[in-house]
């Protein structure tokens, strides 16, 4: 059976979603998430705050290869949000100072105040977009699976939404809602950390996983047990930007102009060859 993805079902999916994600934040300080109100930051400006400081606090999920990964052997950052988030500390005159988060926990970084900004590709999603504010896209990538070589019967991305099949995403990411929605046989499995997608699929727990464009590059480059599915029609293509709590749209335009002159300027298409993203990166 063909897997289908009906646009209504996803969403009303993302608007649950978003809806479940409110209740479950609750206030911080002292403004209601996706309120709109200015968090403690937005009173006095990002950008003050950030040449005071002489520091741009930039939230990322370490574990992005190609966006933002830190090496395990030796600690060091690399990635295209790395390479760009440093370009654009150097434009505001100060340096960066990474703070660890996750998919499911950045809107809650922003909104109380531990950094002026999420640069990790970010898609921009429903939900999302209640909590907190993005900027103009600048990839934009679809959902790939990845299962073993070794598996007896899933060869094809018709394959998957079969009894039987357990389907694994990462929690927190925009797949978990997409798939929730789509899957009519298989079961969804919403993999939280620290255990990881590549371990439920390796141990047969789950017999495939789903994610983006760059993290397949680094199942491609790394896992030899693994092969890589591309979806044979679009599934659920989403843009990703950098997000930013509500309240300071100064700081957002600043942002804004700083990925139009990525953009034009060709740096954005040259860190996203640095790391093999140009197939998803949107120069216009």
């Amino acid at each position: 059976m063909r897997i289908s993805f009906r646009l209504g079902a996803v969403a009303l999916v993302m608007g649950l979603f978003a809806a479940g994600v409110q209740a479950q934040s609750g206030p911080v300080s002292g403004s209601m998430p996706g309120s709109g109100s200015p968090g403690p930051a937005a009173a006095s400006g990002h950008l003050e705050r950030i040449k005071a400081s002489g520091t741009l606090r930039v939230c990322i999920w370490p574990d992005y290869y190609g966006i933002s990964f830190r090496n395990p052997k030796n600690g060091e950052l690399s990635g295209i949000d790395e390479m760009l988030s440093a370009q654009f500390a150097r434009e505001l005159g100060v340096k960066p100072v990474y703070v660890d988060t996750t998919f499911a926990t950045f809107t809650e970084e922003l909104l109380a105040d531990r950094c002026d900004i999420a640069m990790f590709g970010v898609g921009i999603l429903p939900s999302r977009a209640a909590l907190v504010k993005f900027s103009q896209p600048y990839l934009r990538s679809d959902i790939y699976a990845v299962t073993t070589k070794s598996h007896p019967s899933l060869k094809t991305w018709d394959d998957i939404d079969k009894p039987g099949r357990v389907v694994a995403v990462q929690a927190g990411t925009f797949m978990e809602p997409v798939m929730k929605a789509s899957l009519k046989q298989a079961e969804l499995m919403a993999v939280k950390l620290p255990n990881t997608r590549e371990r439920e699929v390796q141990s047969g727990r789950a017999d495939v996983f789903m994610t983006d464009y760059p993290y397949s590059r680094r199942v491609l480059d790394n896992a030899d047990w693994a092969r890589v599915i591309a979806p044979d029609r679009p599934v659920s293509p989403v843009s990703y930007g950098y997000a930013v709590a509500p309240g300071d749209d100064a700081w957002l335009a600043r942002i804004d102009k700083f990925v139009a002159d990525i953009k034009r300027d060709g740096r954005l298409l040259s860190a996203a060859k640095a790391f093999k993203l140009e197939p998803i990166v949107i120069t216009q």
